[in-house]
C-alpha cells in the first residue's frame, strides 16, 4: 500500500478525533491540523509519522495544542 493510501485512510479518523475534540467541522479539523508542526511532519513521508494510529497522530496534535 502507498504512503498516500495509508496517509488517506488514518487522516479520516484522525479528522473526526480532532472534530469531535474541538467541536468543530471537517474543514476547520483540517486547517488546524495542517497548519501545526504535527500537520507538517504527517504531510512529510520521511518522518514516517502517516504509518502510526490515527490515535496516536491526534494524540501528538492535542499535545501540541
Amino acid at each position: 500500500m502507498s504512503h498516500g493510501t495509508i496517509r488517506a485512510i488514518t487522516l479520516k479518523k484522525t479528522m473526526q478525533i480532532i472534530m469531535e475534540h474541538f467541536n468543530c467541522s471537517e474543514n476547520e479539523a483540517l486547517k488546524k491540523f495542517y497548519e501545526s508542526h504535527i500537520g507538517e511532519c504527517y504531510a512529510d513521508d520521511s518522518t514516517g509519522l502517516y504509518g502510526q494510529s490515527a490515535f496516536y497522530i491526534a494524540s501528538l496534535f492535542l499535545n501540541e495544542r
